[in-house]
């Protein structure tokens, strides 16, 4: 196809070196491996974080000063970011 190929390979996000439909399924599994692990790890962050501002929320309300202060919210926040993207990352596809 000429220079419409060269177009095709940097206008893509992967390119495949050869025809072979073994190497086309094993892309198409670990991109999809790559979805629901973004998936997953964004549902974990967001339950995460909206427990802890309902947590906050209520300590402010019941005693009217924050049960977490800033340094140990950052610490949750980095304890869990950090487990939940090590628990996600080692899943196989």
């Amino acid at each position: 196809m000429g220079s419409g190929c060269e177009v095709a390979k940097d206008a893509s996000d992967m390119v495949l070196l050869n025809d072979n439909f073994g190497s086309i399924m094993h892309a198409n599994m670990y991109s999809r491996n790559i979805y629901m692990n973004l998936r997953k790890f964004l549902q974990f962050q967001v339950t995460v974080n909206f427990s802890v501002v309902l947590i906050t929320l209520i300590g402010v309300s019941a005693t009217g000063e924050p049960p977490l202060n800033v340094t140990m919210l950052l610490w949750v926040n980095l304890i869990g970011d950090t487990l939940g993207s090590l628990a996600l990352a080692t899943e196989k596809p």
